[in-house]
């Protein structure tokens, strides 16, 4: 499967794609939008140019729902580097891009293998990380912000908010106090579309990736128990993490 992924890196070099603009009425997409890319399937016992194929697909099915190119490649590097460290071995990739507005879906989860974009959705940052911009970014526990890099999702716990998700920082010195800051994905009231036509932007947690409550159960299930989740901002602390 590292192969794979590796090759699928590869492809996503070489495609020039144009990225569509997600407009501010779009906000939540629909249960279609989130499926009308799911293309092509691969297995295991794939050749060499299906796997590459696949990769194509995945690219293109991430533009179209909004998701930028050199994210993706990043992100897919970082399942790669995690599944080759035998730390997970699920084709399933939650991408988050913390460059983009609060007020836009900017979480996406993948499902690799199959070269499909499973969900796209809205996504919360910490009070102390920005307004509707995310700018600054924490690995302290107390800070309210939110932290940048690789994650692997561990098991789910009912707390305050429902059914929530613990996470696993695996950057050390960038997130890799994740899990004693409590920092989890979890549903909550003050991320939907109707806050953003109040407010202009999301409400925001105390540094967790907060989802819509009505998909919030749904995401958690699908990305509980060992599957990477790489959060992505271009800030200096996170260039530097990736260069070491």
């Amino acid at each position: 499967m590292t192969q794979r992924v590796l090759r699928g890196a590869a492809v996503l070099i070489a495609l020039t794609i144009t990225i569509p603009t997600a407009p501010v009425d779009a906000l939540v997409p629909t249960r279609a939008d989130m499926h009308a890319a799911n293309v092509g399937y691969a297995s295991d016992s794939m050749p060499a140019d299906s796997t590459e194929s696949v990769s194509a697909n995945l690219a293109v099915n991430a533009a179209e729902m909004g998701l930028r190119a050199p994210v993706l490649e990043l992100a897919l590097q970082a399942h790669a580097r995690v599944t080759a460290a035998g730390r997970t071995s699920s084709p399933i990739l939650t991408v988050v891009d913390y460059s983009l507005a609060s007020r836009v879906p900017r979480l996406w989860v993948l499902d690799v293998e199959r070269g499909v974009v499973l969900e796209r959705e809205l996504v919360a940052h910490g009070n102390r990380s920005g307004g509707d911009m995310a700018t600054s970014f924490s690995n302290r526990p107390g800070s309210n912000q939110s932290s940048l890099g690789t994650f692997l999702t561990g098991q789910t716990y009912r707390g305050k908010h429902g059914k929530s998700l613990r996470l696993h920082g695996l950057d050390e010195g960038l997130n890799d106090h994740a899990f004693e800051r409590a920092i989890v994905i979890h549903g909550a009231d003050y991320v939907n579309a109707g806050i953003v036509d109040q407010l202009g932007r999301l409400g925001r947690s105390q540094g967790c990736p907060a989802l819509r409550k009505e998909v919030s159960g749904r995401i958690i299930d699908l990305i509980r128990d060992g599957t990477v989740i790489f959060s992505y901002h271009p800030s200096a602390d996170f260039e530097a993490a990736l260069a070491s």
